[in-house]
């Protein structure tokens, strides 16, 4: 698969190299699994001699094994016994990075939380002491979020502090994708766009296993992910339960009812009978999977508010496969395609108005971007865009179809936001699938 993207984080990433060969730099990268940080390493360290540790679920001692043999091909040093714990490995390289310049990635770096904790504080006392004279470029990367940050951020953890920068990775934008399709399949129609956009949210990986289905078109794509033995009837369960643990159920739960348009905790609270005040806190603190959103304009007491998941990936997955996972087990593939082609335009539409959402963020043309509702989902606006520079509110109707925009419709929902903004001009749009 071409590289696409991350001309920024590349960037970011050649300075800290730049910067390890006068003094040491420690940085932390984390992003979603599937998102590309490996490939994104590899892609900036291409052609140099630099160390990548992956830190997976094997013992302590065979994994430095591994490790020790890296070192001899990479560093060119045969004199050293293999080692045995990886805090006597990590002094060893730190000793060697006194007088040599190197980069060191340890990938899945919070997998020592599971097989050997101690490793967290050895490491800070090993950077304390090294560090000072050091020229290494040291890079821990991991996919569990949440444990990734409590490691770096929290301040009982041994580690915190000592990273110099956090890189996080997000999936591709919107330009992107649209690039990705035009790539392989130059003739694609617009349905097309969205529905790659809706089926892989961004995630690199998502979009090199869409491309692998026949012409890449809206049927083909639905067909292939929820083909027999798809990988991705399973993903969402798999790059989740280790972030949740034990209690997932209940994040399930609340996920897939938010991704059905149960979008306030008393509508979810109604149907699980349990308070979710909670649950709610942690996905959208602690994991960062949901977002909070009120009207634009809204008071900062207002309890109109709504959640929406962040990841478009997941928001589908949990909206036609775990809320039809009994049919999906069964591999009644006939029975999802069904249901989702009674149901995708009205899903579709809404992931189209996020999808615009996002490329007017990338535009850089505004100050603020959001929706607009009242009381009892009166009078919603899909986007609301504002320039408090320029003095300067857009409003945009989003429909898949163009013949379907209300312009009338919309000047008139806007007239209560208007006179809140006497001296600011106005702008009303429509938006449809010819916009992508």
């Amino acid at each position: 698969m071409k590289f696409y993207n991350r001309e920024n984080e590349l960037e970011l990433l050649k300075k800290i190299e730049k910067l390890s060969s006068k003094s040491a730099q420690f940085t932390f990268l984390t992003g979603r699994r599937r998102v590309g940080k490996t490939t994104l390493l590899r892609h900036c360290f291409e052609g140099q001699a630099y160390l990548y540790f992956f830190i997976g679920k094997k013992h302590e001692i065979l994994l430095c094994e591994e490790f020790s043999e890296t070192i001899r091909q990479v560093l060119k040093i045969e004199q050293f016994e293999n080692f045995r714990t990886f805090s006597k490995l990590f002094a060893f390289l730190m000793e060697q990075s006194q007088t040599r310049n190197f980069t060191l990635i340890l990938d899945e770096f919070q997998e020592f939380y599971y097989s050997n904790p101690s490793v967290f504080s050895d490491m800070q006392q090993i950077w304390d002491r090294y560090q000072s004279n050091s020229k290494i470029n040291l890079i821990c990367c991991g996919s569990i979020y949440t444990l990734m940050t409590k490691i770096f951020t929290d301040r009982k953890e041994p580690l915190y502090g000592r990273a110099n920068f956090h890189l996080k990775i997000e999936p591709f934008d919107v330009l992107t994708i649209k690039e990705f399709i035009s790539d392989i399949n130059p003739k694609y129609k617009k349905e097309d766009l969205l529905a790659l956009y809706i089926l892989s949210g961004g995630v690199p990986k998502y979009l090199e296993q869409l491309s692998l289905s026949d012409k890449m078109d809206y049927k083909n794509m639905m067909n292939f992910y929820f083909s027999y033995n798809s990988t991705f009837l399973e993903e969402g369960k798999n790059i989740l339960i280790d972030e949740f643990g034990k209690d997932y159920g209940n994040y399930f739960s609340i996920l897939s009812l938010i991704a059905g348009s149960k979008t306030s905790r008393p509508e979810i609270e109604s149907i699980m009978n349990i308070s979710v005040g909670g649950y709610l806190e942690k996905l959208e603190g602690d994991f960062q999977l949901i977002a909070k959103i009120k009207p634009l304009m809204s008071s900062p007491g207002s309890r109109n508010m709504k959640y929406y998941i962040k990841d478009v990936f997941l928001n589908f997955w949990f909206r036609f496969v775990y809320k039809y996972r009994s049919a999906v087990e069964m591999q009644n593939k006939a029975y999802v395609l069904e249901v989702l082609k009674r149901d995708y335009d009205s899903y579709s539409g809404r992931l189209l108005e996020r999808y615009f959402i996002d490329k007017l963020i990338k535009s850089q043309k505004y100050s603020e971007i959001g929706n607009y509702w009242e009381k009892g989902n009166q009078n919603e606006i899909d986007i609301v865009a504002v320039n408090h520079l320029h003095k300067l509110v857009d409003f945009y109707e989003v429909k898949k179809q163009k013949s379907a925009l209300r312009i009338s419709h919309l000047e008139k929902k806007a007239e209560k936001i208007m006179q809140k903004y006497t001296d600011y001009s106005f702008g009303f749009y429509g938006l449809s699938l010819e916009d992508m």
